[in-house]
C-alpha cells in the first residue's frame, strides 16, 4: 500500500499510518487508484477521527464492574430463547452468538467492518454529528494479521486465542440481510485492546512499506456532498438496510 506523502500526517510506526484527505474526490481516488488492488483489507468508518477502534463491550468497561463477557453471552441465549428467527443449527459457536446479537444491539466484544471502502465511508458519515472535526474510515490487513496470529499461536501454546488474536468472524446464520448488503464481517480483538494497540503491540518491527492499520480522515464539512456522491452509487440506508427501518431512515434522511 502506498500514498504519496503530501496526504500523510504520521509517519508509518509500528504498522500505522495516518493520512488527512480534505475532499471527497481525494478519497475516492486514493481508493479507486493507489489501494484498489488491496482486496486483503476490510474497512470500517466511525463519526469521529478521535475515537479509538474499540467494542461495545470494551466501551462498557470503562464505565462499569461488569467484566464477566462470558456470562454476560450466557444470559443473551437464555433470553433469546424462542425469541428469534435464527437457525440455530448454525450457531457452532461463542462468536456467532456475539455476531448474532450485535445485530440485536447487544453489547459485544466484536467490531463491525466491511469489504467495501464506499460502504465504510457511508457509515463514517451517515449520521449528523455537533462536533466540527473529522471523520475516520480505517483500512486493516487482514492477511497479515491472519500471519501474525499464526505466529502469536506457536510463540504462546496453550494460551487462549482470545488472549491473543484478533479474531475474524464471517458468521453463517441466515437472519441477517444487511450483513449481506452491507458486505460485513466482525473482528474480536482481547478484551480491554482497541485495534491500533494491538497492532502497534504486535507489529513493532515491520518494513516501512508494511502498512497493518491505515487510518483516512475527512472533515466533517465534506458529509453533504459524501452522502450525495454515495447515494448515487446506491449505497445508502435503503440498500445497506432492506427492511422497514432502513425504507424510514432513507426517507428521513433524502
Amino acid at each position: 500500500m502506498i500514498l504519496t506523502r503530501d496526504y500523510i500526517t504520521s509517519n508509518l510506526s509500528e504498522g500505522v499510518i495516518a493520512a488527512d484527505l480534505s475532499s471527497w474526490e481525494e478519497f475516492s481516488s486514493i481508493v479507486t487508484g493507489r489501494l484498489l488492488n488491496t482486496s486483503n483489507y476490510i474497512w470500517r468508518g466511525q463519526r469521529s477521527a478521535d475515537w479509538l477502534l474499540e467494542s461495545t463491550w470494551d466501551r462498557m468497561l470503562k464505565k462499569s464492574d461488569e467484566n464477566d463477557s462470558l456470562m454476560h453471552l450466557k444470559n443473551f441465549k437464555h433470553a433469546a430463547r424462542d425469541r428469534m428467527g435464527l437457525n440455530l443449527e448454525k450457531m457452532e459457536s461463542d462468536d456467532e452468538w456475539w455476531a448474532s446479537g450485535l445485530h440485536y444491539s447487544l453489547v459485544t466484544p466484536l467490531l463491525e467492518w466491511t469489504i467495501s471502502p464506499f460502504v465504510a465511508a457511508y457509515f463514517a458519515f451517515c449520521k449528523e454529528s455537533k462536533e466540527q472535526g473529522k471523520r475516520a474510515i480505517y483500512s486493516f490487513a487482514k492477511r497479515a494479521v491472519m500471519v501474525k496470529n499464526d505466529e502469536l499461536k506457536m510463540k504462546n501454546p496453550g494460551t487462549s486465542e482470545d488472549d491473543l488474536f484478533v479474531k475474524y468472524i464471517k458468521p453463517l446464520f441466515d437472519d441477517d440481510s444487511r450483513l449481506a448488503n452491507q458486505s460485513g464481517l466482525f473482528t474480536k480483538s482481547p478484551i480491554g485492546v482497541d485495534i491500533e494497540q494491538w497492532v502497534r503491540r504486535n507489529f513493532s518491527v515491520v518494513s516501512k512499506a508494511k502498512v497493518i492499520l491505515l487510518k483516512l480522515t475527512l472533515p466533517n464539512t465534506e458529509r453533504t456532498p459524501i452522502l450525495k456522491a454515495l447515494n448515487r452509487m446506491n449505497i445508502n440506508h435503503l440498500s445497506l438496510f432492506p427492511d422497514l427501518p432502513g425504507a424510514s431512515k432513507f426517507s428521513t434522511l433524502t
